[in-house]
């Protein structure tokens, strides 16, 4: 029987990420729906829509004139308010003056008395006076008390109509991207009605995506060893993926979908990723250590299970059973069954049979010292991220090769 004509490589050992691959979608790290809290007609916008602006920098500028009048109205009511209290004062010091007086001139009145010297009525006539003056000092303090709480009063409407008056400047509560003007400078805004503008922060940004639930405990498993690092893409761009780390997971799992929520967090330095989005997610749980890898289409399925052809020293095959564990855009992981260096077919399988004589085919295929997964034979697997699993399918890619 002629030889087969066959395409093959050689088993690779590799360090493996292991990693999950998920569609997510972009959200703003923080979102502010920006409001006027006075009423008043708007003098100026500061702005453009998309403008990115940062904290603290001035948006709107509302009509200050009435809020201004109102303030030196207020201060001249607490200046006025001040100056009563301090007549209140220095009542109460004459009268207590007057008060301390009467009491010891009651005082001599009374030792007079108790010698004979002045009369009953003249003596009780002082101490009368000497009680009068008392309660008016008492009087005097109540009167205090009632300017001290003018003056306080007075201060709080100060600074509250200083407050008002600071609301008449719009500012940025954070940094961020300004979205759509709802209304321009010349209309009147009412206090906390509309929404002026939105600020999303998109810098930091997340990324939230789902996975299965079956692989939330290895999940936690290995981001209670450290962070873990996620890289997400915006779908249909061929801009490099950018870099973040887990930074959420859920707290109950989505009876519905059987999946659970994560949330990855990104710097954005370059404003790649954008609220609302849909992105590529790939979440690296771990890097499995010399994995003995073939490209996909080595491992076949029978009967018994998966098996690969092994290009024997006589260049006859034979079919090898193997345990394949996880796959990645185009290879495989074999768990066991093949050592690092055999020879695997990987194009032709169709025709071959175990004991078959193969022979290769030209310009394909690196033969029994071709090359590795990495870079030898049709359909060695290319590094680089893994293939897009919209389900959140567990996948691994291949690293350097040792």
């Amino acid at each position: 029987m002629d030889a087969v004509p066959v395409t093959v490589t050689r088993a690779a050992v590799q360090d493996v990420p292991l990693e999950i691959q998920a569609i997510g979608n972009v959200e703003a790290y923080a979102t502010v729906s920006v409001k006027a809290q006075i009423t008043g007609p708007i003098l100026q916008v500061h702005f453009g829509e998309g403008d990115f602006v940062k904290r603290g920098d001035l948006l709107f500028t509302i009509d200050p004139a009435p809020f201004e009048a109102q303030l030196s109205q207020a201060e001249a009511t607490l200046a006025r308010d001040e100056a009563m209290s301090s007549q209140a004062e220095a009542n109460r010091r004459r009268d207590a003056a007057q008060a301390k007086f009467q009491l010891d001139q009651a005082a001599r009145y009374q030792a007079l008395l108790t010698r004979g010297i002045i009369g009953r009525d003249q003596a009780e006539q002082i101490q009368a006076s000497a009680d009068a003056l008392s309660q008016t000092v008492r009087a005097d303090e109540a009167a205090i008390k009632s300017s001290e709480a003018a003056v306080a009063a007075s201060r709080a409407a100060v600074v509250n109509t200083r407050i008002q008056l600071g609301y008449t400047e719009i500012r940025s509560p954070l940094d961020g991207r300004t979205g759509n003007l709802t209304l321009k400078a010349g209309n009147v805004v009412s206090a906390n009605t509309i929404e002026l503008i939105s600020i999303n922060q998109v810098q930091p940004i997340y990324v939230t995506f789902a996975v299965p639930e079956a692989h939330l405990p290895r999940v936690k498993q290995f981001m209670a060893e450290g962070k873990l690092p996620v890289t997400a893409i915006p779908q249909d761009s061929s801009a490099q993926p950018e870099t973040g780390v887990l930074t959420f997971i859920d707290n109950n799992v989505d009876m519905t979908t059987g999946t659970i929520k994560l949330k990855g967090t990104f710097g954005n330095a370059g404003r790649k990723l954008w609220p609302g989005q849909f992105a590529r997610v790939t979440l690296k749980l771990t890097t499995q250590r010399g994995a003995v890898v073939v490209p996909s289409q080595a491992v076949q399925i029978g009967q018994d299970g998966a098996f690969v052809y092994v290009v024997k020293a006589d260049q006859t095959v034979e079919a090898r059973p193997v345990e394949a564990g996880t796959r990645f855009d185009q290879g495989t992981v074999i768990q066991s069954g093949l050592a690092a260096g055999d020879t695997v077919v990987t194009e032709g399988q169709l025709r071959l049979a175990p004991g078959m004589k193969i022979r290769l085919r030209e310009g394909r295929g690196g033969g029994p010292q071709g090359g590795s997964v990495r870079g030898g034979g049709a359909g060695a697997p290319q590094g680089g991220p893994a293939r897009r699993d919209g389900t959140g399918g567990l996948r691994s890619r291949p690293a350097d090769s040792k």
